[in-house]
């Protein structure tokens, strides 16, 4: 099964590119590009590539060490 699914905020664009039945390697990948915006990057556009178990090794590291959104309790 063949998975593609994107984001695009102002600064960023998110892919993510899946295929189940692929046994080849890098055929399922996840890609943050950014937009060529000036003032924000000294590159117009840079992307970066990496394959999905990169990407969850990723994503455990930053749902480890950046916090989660605050509740506040109710008073």
């Amino acid at each position: 099964m063949i998975y593609n699914k994107s984001k695009a905020t102002k600064r960023f664009s998110f892919n993510i590119n899946r295929n189940t039945t692929a046994k080849k390697a890098g055929s399922n990948t996840v890609t943050i590009a950014t937009h060529g915006i000036p003032g924000f990057y000294s590159a117009p556009t840079t992307a970066l590539t990496m394959t999905v178990k990169e990407a969850l090794a990723l994503q455990s590291f930053l749902n480890s060490y950046l916090p989660g959104p605050s509740v506040d309790p109710v008073v």
